[in-house]
């Protein structure tokens, strides 16, 4: 029996390991892995989680925001698994704004992205998928992306703009 999936933390070297494209075989047998990530990342109030993060170098996420404890002002849309995503465009706007990750529990930070992306993945059927994101969701696909290739959003932070969860909650007005 496979031991359970556990999100592991900066510090761990899989954490900044590129991951590697999937193919169609691998997609068919990594469905369950990625069907379990859902569950953790549910689990700890997460709006997005990478193979990665739980030590599988392969290029898949899940982007599910919401609103919940960690992000009470998300918006709602259904956890979608993105497999071998692509960045095709980005807007020249960007904006900076906080953001948290499971990897790095009790740390937040602002980070710069793009406000408007077109991405193309392929979903768990192995259709291509080619959209567009705008806002909360459009940096969520850019953070897990991130992640794919081995950076975490600390990377992207300034020093200045790095706060624990319990300031970064004071500042946000949520406790």
């Amino acid at each position: 029996m496979q031991a359970p999936l556990e999100i592991i933390q900066l510090g761990n070297p899989l954490l900044r390991v590129p991951a590697e494209a999937l193919s169609a075989v691998q997609i068919e047998t990594a469905l369950p892995l990625l069907k379990s990530l859902e569950q953790i990342m549910l689990s700890h109030q997460g709006v997005g989680i990478a193979a990665p993060q739980v030590g599988q170098p392969l290029r898949a996420f899940i982007v599910a925001s919401r609103p919940n404890d960690r992000y009470p002002h998300a918006p709602l849309m259904e956890p979608t698994i993105m497999i071998n995503p692509e960045l095709l465009w980005q807007s020249e706007e960007m904006e900076k704004d906080w953001e948290g990750c499971l990897s790095i529990p009790g740390i937040r930070a602002k980070v710069n992205r793009y406000t408007h992306i077109r991405v193309r993945y392929l979903n768990a059927s192995g259709d291509v998928i080619e959209t567009e994101f705008t806002g909360f969701i459009a940096r969520i696909f850019q953070h897990e992306l991130d992640h794919l290739n081995g950076i975490v959003f600390l990377d992207r932070a300034d020093k200045l703009d790095v706060a624990t969860e319990t300031e970064y909650r004071k500042v946000m007005g949520l406790d």
